[in-house]
């Protein structure tokens, strides 16, 4: 079978190659891939910069695919070849709260990924892929998806007439903006780009800000609620977007700490020193019960995955230029 594999730190060694097909072990299918998506953590991992534990070399990059079961192993009654399904991000973690064991193993990571034309996965890591998704549409949600949910709905408790903050409009922003709509609530998207910002507003956001304008973006989103201050915000920018995204929130506010892509992680206790009682969430992705949740929400409630741009398996490397530029909205996606 054809798969990507990267040998060394250095997009520039993510390379084809062949390998054997993989074989259903017990309680294991073997999936074919059609479709996986990008997340900033792998650029991250190519470049080696991302620093959650050693990686497996050479690995199968990417965590996000969604295809078709052809082979079914022992002790598998759930699937059959032919059914449409989704891979979680972490192997083991199949519900309950997250441990050291159970984020073992992640997805083009700590253990290979779906950047491939077949894999072989844990029956109960799977979920079914909704009939009015494409296999393109969920191959977005194991990552970025399930890291939105979690952090309004989850953690976050998410209720209508609420106000969320959406920073940027990358794969998690967007997803954030699309729930968060779906749930009733309020939502203020920022971008530098006027084009994303229009955008979003196609998308539902209620209000944008344009933080290359308006650089103090954290009073603009307070004049917004009339001083009273957002009751989420989603931090993916990490440690230079902190401050301003506490100076945002309302008292008892919820923060939910998910990125890192201004190049480093937001510390909680920075956050948690400011007195004001917020809750403040660590998000790292959720398990195989929080993605199921996830599917039911995005068929209920008639989501489809926002996808900026799909580039065919040969193009593999292009896609993770495009990841880099920082240009898309929304997801980006490798046919397979």
């Amino acid at each position: 079978m054809r798969a990507y594999e990267l040998g060394r730190e250095g997009l520039e060694h993510l390379v084809a190659v062949e390998r054997p097909q993989p074989k259903a072990g017990p309680g294991e299918v073997v999936v074919r891939v059609r479709a996986a998506s990008l997340n900033y953590r792998d650029w991250l991992i190519a470049n080696g910069r991302y620093g959650r534990g050693p990686l497996k070399l050479p690995l199968v990059p990417l965590s996000d695919g969604a295809g078709e079961v052809v082979e079914v192993g022992a002790q598998v009654t759930r699937w059959s070849p032919g059914a449409r399904v989704v891979a979680c991000f972490f192997r083991d973690w199949i519900d309950g709260p997250p441990d050291d064991q159970k984020r073992a193993a992640a997805l083009g990571g700590t253990t290979d990924g779906v950047l491939a034309e077949y894999v072989a996965l844990r029956a109960d890591a799977l979920v079914e892929v909704p009939a009015g998704l494409s296999f393109e549409e969920a191959a977005t949600l194991p990552c970025a998806g399930v890291t939105a949910w979690v952090s309004l709905v989850t953690t976050g408790g998410l209720k209508a007439g609420e106000t969320v903050l959406a920073l940027g409009t990358g794969g998690v922003s967007v997803f954030v903006l699309q729930i968060a709509k779906a749930h009733g609530a309020r939502v203020i998207s920022t971008s530098k780009s006027d084009e994303k910002l229009a955008h979003a507003e196609r998308l539902g956001a209620d209000h944008t800000i344009n933080y290359r304008r308006i650089p103090e973006w954290d009073r603009r989103a307070r004049e917004l609620t009339v001083g009273r201050g957002v009751d989420h915000v989603v931090e993916v920018g990490g440690a230079q977007t902190l401050s301003r995204s506490v100076r945002a929130l309302r008292d008892g506010g919820h923060l939910a700490l998910v990125g890192l892509l201004t190049g480093e992680r937001a510390n909680p206790a920075a956050a948690a020193a400011e007195g004001r009682g917020l809750r403040i969430d660590s998000i790292y992705v959720g398990s195989t019960a929080n993605l199921t949740a996830l599917v039911d929400a995005v068929s209920r409630f008639g989501i489809h995955p926002v996808i900026d741009r799909t580039f065919e398996f040969a193009e593999a490397r292009a896609a993770y230029e495009h990841l880099a530029s920082g240009e898309h909205f929304g997801k980006i996606v490798v046919r397979v």
